[in-house]
């Protein structure tokens, strides 16, 4: 099979780029990043041929009696990785995985995000998403991982000796050298929490932005002496890290969400798209807040999304209005808040664009908006405004999915299974370990 032009010109690019080795990554159905590492001189073979793999191997893939498949990277997402390796420099391409018949691989992630983004191209639309990752630093203590945070800053402090501050600028570096337009680094509310955003992107560059993103910065805090984690809730009475996703519709070049006489400035498409989102936001968190640290985060009194409802103002909203700035109306969009860095991106994406579809197909209205701080109100309030709430628990989460068919479809048979039986076995392994809140609880008084 003769090369396209493409992959030509990157295999020019690594010889320039003097890359002596090759990672070709993926992700698993859970979001975990794979990678292969190839001698340069291989690559035109990986592009021609592909590379084969055991799928069995991989969570959510094949079974024993089917496991071969292989990897097709992606000429347009070649990046030389900006951290050193005694062995010479390293490239990575982000691959697409194939059956033995050369067929996409149904339960790829990426290949479901490029399915339900043809779902939206078919009815005009780009589907446009931007994150806002955060993330702890925390310092080892002898040689082990804990809990330790780096600083004790807060929300938007500075200092001229913040070290953290001079990390965050290495990460912001190692990301541009990597193409992400950064749009804003600085201190999160929790010490030694952060957080970094890019501008917005189509869904399937910015799902692959936000995997390169992870292990971005742990490489550089790493080399700064220091842990990076993306766990959404890694300290008790501290801030959870989240993954608020800025979400737009474009049609012919134009912001399909802006409607210039509205007072949120959003047109009827934006308000349909919210509320097939809200509508279902339940069975969405499965997908989005994926573990059982999640819903440690999600909880009331830390600005973290628990009700189902929109606003502007209220940052307890599951969906935020960001303010309109006159002669940005390419910017408008909505702001969804209840994803956390522990979720597969190009799974979450896929869920949240079905979600906001089967809103417009369906010309669902959005509720009236809730401006008033929610976490204060009782359960009887909350009836009376038609509020829910996410699920508690990660259990409580899948058994939404499991009732969900929009969602459901978003994955496809083969993920939504891979992923409820990956999570069903995560939860039973949580749900029968001791933990040392129930050993400093129970253990002397009973």
């Amino acid at each position: 099979m003769a090369l396209t032009p493409e992959q030509r010109e990157v295999l020019a690019r690594a010889l320039a780029d003097e890359v002596v080795f090759v990672n070709l990554q993926f992700t698993d159905v859970v979001g975990i990043i794979k990678s292969v590492t190839l001698p340069v001189q291989r690559l035109e073979e990986a592009f021609d041929r592909g590379i084969w793999f055991d799928g069995s191997s991989i969570e959510g893939f094949t079974r024993i009696q089917e496991s071969d498949m292989f990897l097709v990277p992606d000429a347009s997402t070649y990046r030389v990785l900006p951290w050193g390796a005694q062995t010479g420099k390293v490239a990575r391409l982000i691959c697409d995985i194939y059956t033995p018949a050369g067929d996409p691989f149904e339960g790829d992630p990426r290949r479901i995000l490029r399915r339900m983004v043809e779902q939206a191209q078919g009815r005009g639309y780009t589907y446009n998403t931007g994150v806002e990752l955060e993330f702890y630093l925390f310092t080892p203590q002898d040689g082990r991982i804990v809990p330790a945070p780096h600083d004790v800053g807060g929300y938007f402090d500075f200092s001229p000796r913040d070290e953290a501050a001079l990390v965050r600028q290495d990460i912001t570096r190692a990301l541009e050298s990597m193409g992400m337009e950064v749009e804003m680094i600085h201190h999160e509310v929790g010490p030694g929490q952060h957080e970094i955003d890019f501008k917005y992107a189509d869904a399937l560059t910015s799902a692959d932005n936000a995997v390169s993103f992870r292990y971005t910065v742990k490489a550089i805090a790493q080399r700064h002496g220091l842990y990076a984690t993306f766990m959404p809730k890694p300290m008790f009475g501290r801030a959870g890290s989240g993954m608020h996703t800025h979400q737009s519709l474009f049609k012919d070049g134009q912001n399909a969400f802006y409607r210039a006489d509205d007072p949120y400035k959003l047109s009827p498409l934006a308000y349909s798209f919210m509320a097939g989102q809200l509508a279902h936001a339940r069975a969405l968190a499965a997908v989005v807040a994926p573990t059982v640290n999640s819903y440690k985060r999600l909880v009331p009194g830390y600005e973290a999304p628990v009700y189902v409802c929109w606003a502007q103002i209220n940052r307890s909203a599951l969906v935020r209005i960001p303010r309109y700035s006159p002669g940005r109306e390419s910017s408008t969009r909505l702001e969804l808040r209840c994803p956390d860095p522990s979720c597969n991106p190009y799974l979450a994406f896929s869920a949240m664009l079905a979600a906001g579809l089967e809103g417009i197909d369906h010309g669902l209205e959005a509720p009236a908006p809730t401006e008033e701080d929610v976490f204060h109100w009782d359960a009887e309030q909350l009836a009376e405004r038609g509020v829910a709430t996410l699920p508690g628990s990660l259990k409580e989460a899948l058994d939404e999915l499991a009732k969900d068919e929009v969602i459901q479809g978003a994955l496809g048979d083969h993920a939504y299974a891979a992923f409820n039986r990956a999570k069903l076995e995560e939860w039973d392994e949580y749900r029968i370990r001791v933990s040392e809140w129930e050993l400093e609880r129970y253990l002397e008084i009973l």
